[in-house]
Parts: C-alpha cells; structure tokens; sequence
C-alpha cells in the first residue's frame, strides 16, 4: 500500500497578468519520499515551491499541504500549518551576525517555550544531525559553501517538520561536495522520515536522491513527466525529458 500524500496538487496554474507560467500541473507527494522537482531555467520550479511553502497562490486549482489549502488559510490555522513545514533556502540565508547554534535557535525561540539552555541544546543537536556540532559557534562568514547549505538545513529541522523543502541544495558546489550532501539529504529522510521535497536541476542529485520526481518545461507550460528519475532515463520517449536526462544538445 502507498504512503498517504501530504501534497496534493490537482490543475495547478500560475499566471502573472497575461503571461502563463504553467498550467494543468496535477501530482502527490507521498509521506516519507524525496520528492524532486526538476527542469530548466525559467519553467517555473521557484515558483511552484512558492506555492507549496504559502508564500503565492495559485490562478487556478488546489494545492492541499498536509491537508491543508496552505495559500487560502490565515491566522492561527497558517501558523500551526508553517510549523509543520520547513525550508532551506538556495544560499542559506543564514544571519551573518549570529552564530551557527543562534541562527538554528531562532526559529525555536519564536515558535516555543523553550528557555534558552533549552533552545541551545535542540540547537547544537541539529547541527550534529547534518554534521556540523564542531563548528556550532561560527559564524556563517567562517564556513564553506557547504556547511552553510548544512547549516540551512539544520535550521529548516529545528522544529522538527514533517515535510522539508529544499531550495537548490547543490547549487555552487563542486561535485565531492554536492554528492556528501546528497548522502546527508538520503540519511536524514532514513533517520528521520521526514518528507523531502527538493528544486534542482543538478542530474547527479536528482539520480542519486529523488524517489519520484515531476519535471516541467517552459516551452510546455506545464509538466512533461513524472516517476522514479532513474526509470525516466531508461524509457521517457519525451524528446525534451531525454535530453535532459543524457544531457544532450537540442
């Protein structure tokens, strides 16, 4: 039996004036998968995860987040919704004042009752999660590119969420980089069970990560696949979808 969905979108559009960015785009992502949303520049994977973590809202369909409409509520039902999501944005943006172990305390800080001996100790133990308990008080100047994306993603579980977006997580490092935080993204969602819904278009990842995967195009203006990534570069007769996939010229 499959894993319930804690996404459901069904007709998804999103139009700014008279211009479509996609349309028609309808999938499921399931409880406890990496989910991956992939394709190239500009066929509007920002903007989708957008819609998912509340902060637009779609021109036509339904978009349900663990059961909720997350773009239509408001008040304390948004909040109690926001908190059970988390985000890792592309470049972190973590605070360059605090400390790693301050930025990850700060979204349990406003969110609970903590006192702060106990902010601390949730804090460091998130940083040990993605490897990075040595370097809790440094600041994010003091640190590579990716333990900042570690530090990102430490801050996104702070409270512990059931679903955890990721913002183009190998986006900028070097290829023995990327792939340990592809292992870390693997062992998080084993340990954890976490739902992962990741942006990207590094193939590598992609391969190495996604459980299932939607892929959308601009030219199409919606999406073109969906499955398991590694059965797509196998069999997708899509022109575009295999290109993409044996990273071919057209």
């Amino acid at each position: 039996m499959a894993a319930e969905a804690v996404i459901q979108a069904e007709g998804v559009a999103m139009r700014f004036g008279s211009r479509t960015l996609f349309r028609d785009v309808s999938f499921e992502v399931r409880r406890g998968e990496v989910f991956v949303i992939l394709g190239g520049s500009g066929c509007g994977k920002s903007t989708l995860l957008k819609l998912l973590i509340g902060l637009l809202r779609p021109s036509a369909g339904t978009l349900r987040v663990l059961g909720g409409e997350i773009s239509r509520l408001s008040g304390a039902p948004r909040r109690a919704l926001l908190r059970r999501i988390g985000v890792m944005w592309q470049q972190g943006a973590l605070l360059g004042s605090l400390s790693l172990r301050e930025n990850v305390m700060l979204p349990i800080e406003a969110h609970t009752g903590l006192p702060e001996a106990g902010r601390a100790l949730v804090a460091g133990a998130k940083l040990g999660m993605v490897g990075l308990g040595d370097a809790a008080e440094r600041l994010p100047a003091e640190i590579s590119g990716g333990m900042l994306k570690r530090a990102g993603i430490a801050r996104a579980m702070a409270l512990d969420p059931e679903i955890l977006f990721l913002d183009e997580p190998s986006a900028g490092l070097d290829p023995i980089t990327s792939a340990g935080l592809d292992e870390l993204i693997l062992s998080l969602a084993k340990e954890t069970g976490t739902t992962f819904v990741v942006v990207t278009h590094e193939l590598a990842s992609i391969l190495a990560i996604g459980d299932r995967c939607i892929m959308l195009d601009k030219e199409a203006q919606g999406m073109i696949a969906e499955g398991n990534p590694r059965k797509l570069r196998e069999e997708a007769t899509h022109p575009t979808v295999r290109a993409f996939f044996h990273r071919e010229a057209r």
